[in-house]
């Protein structure tokens, strides 16, 4: 009987997400957008994680009013029913030039460099482009991704996003850090979100608080001498966008724990920079420090 129960269950959600689909994709770019953005701002402020948002972000800006805070947690509503309902058109926006690049120099000096390439992004504006600058650059990028609990709808999600990792998306499990590493040997280029939450990492600061983080990109650059890519997306209106980055040279000393724990430390310091100049545009609502 559970079984079925989750059966059922699954096969509702994936009709929702379907029915999402069928509505959202039919729209324009610029249509769905509004319209998914409207509305997660209108009903996501009434669920239970609103509460977690505002909590954190008191604890990020408390010299903000609570109106002040309350308005940036809308708005954060409002980016990511943006980035859902934008899902549905990523090829087109890819497409259409509705993304411009700052920091040119930058991104070329790392992408011409010879060998293995680490690149991270945080959650930010619409993150899954964040990407996209790397594989237009024909690096053929490869990432990681955790499997959604609804199987149907996983394979959907991974299917959207499938082309722009031209390396390949691979659902997190036990054998990653092989084939990643055999993947910068060879030269290649892998892209990380790096902002969440992760309790087999290392605590580093951020937002005045440690918060447990992902060391596998500091870990991975430093196993093959690289700089770390940072990839900062930010919403502008009309469903356009500005990538810029910078460069994080990963330290290499004789402790090879304290240089990945300071190179994690370092990105983190980074995406708090990121999210302070544009906090609407970061998920305050996931689970990040606990």
């Amino acid at each position: 009987m559970p079984r079925l129960v989750t059966s059922l269950k699954f096969g509702l959600e994936y009709a929702g997400f379907q029915l999402a689909a069928l509505i959202l994709g039919s729209l324009s770019v610029e249509a769905a957008s509004n319209l998914s953005g409207s509305i997660w701002r209108k009903l996501a402020p009434r669920f239970r994680r609103h509460e977690r948002a505002l909590a954190h972000l008191a604890s990020a800006f408390p010299e903000l009013s609570s109106d002040e805070r309350e308005a940036i947690a809308i708005a954060m509503w409002e980016n990511l029913g943006r980035t859902f309902g934008e899902a549905f058109h990523l090829k087109e926006i890819a497409a259409s030039g509705r993304v411009t690049i700052e920091n040119q120099a930058i991104f070329e000096h790392w992408a011409a460099r010879e060998g293995g390439k680490v690149a991270c992004a945080g959650h930010l504006g619409n993150w899954e482009l964040a990407i996209l600058g790397i594989s237009q650059r024909g690096l053929k990028p490869w990432s990681i991704y955790q499997r959604i609990k609804n199987p149907y709808v996983d394979r959907r999600v991974a299917g959207m996003r499938g082309f722009l990792y031209t390396g390949g998306l691979v659902q997190k499990n036990p054998a990653l850090p092989r084939l990643f590493m055999r993947v910068l040997r060879e030269g290649g280029t892998i892209g990380f979100l790096a902002d969440l939450r992760e309790f087999s990492g290392v605590d580093v600061p951020f937002f005045g608080r440690l918060a447990p983080s992902t060391t596998f990109p500091a870990l991975l650059a430093r196993s093959v001498n690289a700089p770390i890519l940072m990839v900062r997306m930010q919403r502008l209106p009309g469903v356009r966008f500005v990538q810029s980055f910078e460069l994080i040279e990963t330290p290499i000393t004789e402790d090879r724990k304290a240089d990945v724990t300071n190179a994690t430390a370092m990105i983190h310091a980074a995406f708090e920079r990121y999210i302070r100049d544009r906090p609407e545009q970061w998920m305050w609502a996931h689970r990040r420090w606990g």
